[in-house]
């Protein structure tokens, strides 16, 4: 029996819609009708984060209770008008191409598709060896929490400080919480990024050994946050900011003030830095679209970049802000 489809008019495209009752929250009962409803109204703040950006699909057609899958190739039912670009892959010796998601119609596809959550890549097209921006993604190891997180989170805030750097929190929508640094520099490479991250990483963990680990092992993790410098690699992949998470009932990675970073360092309920797609619908009516800065803020990278391909004198001036580096 052939899928009946639902076709939605969007900005002069029309868009298949299938299936638009089919619970992909059971424990909330929250449908695809609603997770396309949210995108729909989230897409103003969220479609300036993803543009030209390449989309790591990560979909779940059967919702959040049963087996997910990542589609990296732009999938051949893909409406014609849905733009894509070449990603060079070692592993499959050839190009992967990968969906751009720069309008809302594009968007209301991948939300049919069941693609929950959207992960995008640190650069744009086709500036592929180019990020904008540095992340940190903040993992706590049980018995730890997202509150745990917002505390390492300050720590590191004043260490980007001290190197003049500026960064943007915001809850990943799961267990901790991300800080996204700007750049939007030319000559800013992922060696820079990548060397930067993980001299920092090592940095909190030298000076808050109970607190923090850089390592990557699950062992070494129990009641620390995991800060992964490892992000910052042209190969991978980070949830955008407004993306909808797999969670058992829906989520969102949110955007935070600092000083609501401030109030989760202080907080005793993780709740407290957990937001449902309406409470984000919300906030964004009231605050606007609290990581725009990341989109135009211009940073220079500690040390320059006269020598693109060479991240020591960024990596010299971030030791310098610190006595040793962490012995392994």
């Amino acid at each position: 029996m052939a899928t009946e489809k639902h076709p939605l008019k969007v900005e002069g495209r029309i868009v298949d819609i299938t299936n638009p009752d089919k619970v992909l929250y059971p424990k909330s009962g929250f449908t695809k009708a609603q997770v396309i409803q949210f995108y729909i109204g989230i897409a103003p703040a969220l479609l300036p984060h993803m543009r030209d950006r390449p989309v790591s699909m990560k979909r779940y057609p059967n919702g959040v209770e049963e087996p997910y899958f990542y589609q990296k190739e732009a999938p051949a039912n893909k409406p014609a008008w849905m733009k894509t670009h070449p990603v060079p892959s070692e592993a499959r010796g050839a190009p992967i191409n990968y969906l751009l998601c720069n309008d809302l119609p594009s968007l209301v596809w991948l939300a049919n598709a069941a693609d929950l959550e959207l992960h995008t890549f640190m650069h744009k097209a086709p500036k592929l060896e180019r990020p904008t921006m540095m992340v940190f993604d903040l993992d706590p190891g049980a018995p730890a929490n997202v509150l745990d997180c917002a505390r390492v989170a300050l720590w590191l805030r004043d260490d980007l400080k001290s190197l003049g750097l500026k960064a943007w929190p915001k809850v990943s929508g799961g267990k901790g919480l991300q800080m996204h640094v700007p750049f939007n520099t030319p000559g800013v490479t992922y060696e820079h990024t990548g060397a930067i991250a993980r001299a920092l990483a090592q940095v909190l963990e030298r000076d808050h050994p109970k607190q923090v680990t850089s390592v990557m092992r699950k062992d070494l993790r129990g009641g620390k946050v995991f800060i992964d410098w490892s992000q910052n690699n042209e190969h991978k992949t980070t949830v955008c900011v407004y993306s909808l998470r797999a969670q058992p009932t829906p989520t969102v990675a949110a955007p935070l003030t600092w000083q609501e970073v401030e109030d989760g360092a202080d907080a005793k309920d993780a709740a407290d830095l957990r937001f449902s797609p309406d409470q984000v619908l919300a906030r964004y009516e009231e605050h606007g679209d609290l990581m725009e800065p990341v989109l135009t803020t211009k940073q220079k990278v500690p040390g320059g970049v006269a020598d693109a391909g060479n991240p020591a004198p960024a990596v010299r001036e971030v030791a310098a802000k610190s006595t040793k580096a962490v012995k392994r």
